[in-house]
């Protein structure tokens, strides 16, 4: 693994795949299933997080957020898209001219006097994480869930806080330590990917 220094964020990028490596393949549909657990968390049990860097890689690996606590001894993997990823890097970088696609957002919610108070952690499903926006300022919406991959950039552009239990932690790493072996097995098995059946696309 070779670790990138950056402005702001640290950024670790792996050496390519010389294998049979599925050179820009994102097979995440692979993993997709129904398979849903949901959290039922106190706030005595959780723990805030704080952006550590970013960890890439070039085989096929989504791009992962490595998110900590304040003592640096617990990290949750997040994994973003990389639409989020590239967004989240530029933001990141404080030699440039501050880039986002969150400014008319900042607007909006400025003129309606909207703000984000706590982002957390509270789903995993299939391949996916997903958090709970809670809303400040809206008369009837307190909170939103979404995709984490879909979130981060927007929540570190707000400085929004985030949080995660102790379980939600140990799950996700589990997760995303089970999806990387599934997408080795995948760059070591291409075939896998060959369509066997006439109804399948």
């Amino acid at each position: 693994m070779k670790k990138i220094q950056f402005s702001g964020l640290q950024v670790n990028s792996f050496p390519q795949n010389n294998g049979m490596g599925i050179s820009g393949a994102t097979p995440e549909f692979f993993f997709l299933g129904e398979n849903s657990e949901e959290f039922n968390l106190d706030d005595n049990d959780l723990i805030k997080l704080i952006p550590y860097g970013i960890q890439i890689a070039p085989d096929g690996h989504r791009p992962m957020l490595l998110l900590k606590d304040e003592k640096g001894e617990l990290t949750l993997p997040v994994a973003l898209n990389p639409l989020e990823a590239g967004v989240t890097l530029t933001q990141s970088n404080k030699s440039i001219a501050p880039v986002t696609p969150h400014k008319v957002t900042q607007i909006l919610m400025e003129g309606l006097n909207l703000n984000f108070e706590s982002c957390i952690f509270v789903e995993l499903k299939g391949a996916h994480q997903y958090v709970r926006l809670n809303i400040n300022g809206h008369p009837d919406l307190k909170f939103i869930k979404v995709r984490a991959d879909e979130a981060m950039s927007f929540c570190l552009h707000f400085n929004v806080p985030m949080y995660a239990s102790r379980n939600y932690i140990a799950r996700s790493r589990v997760l995303t330590t089970d999806n990387r072996n599934k997408m080795q097995q995948i760059m070591e098995n291409p075939d896998l990917l060959v369509k066997n059946h006439k109804y399948v696309m």
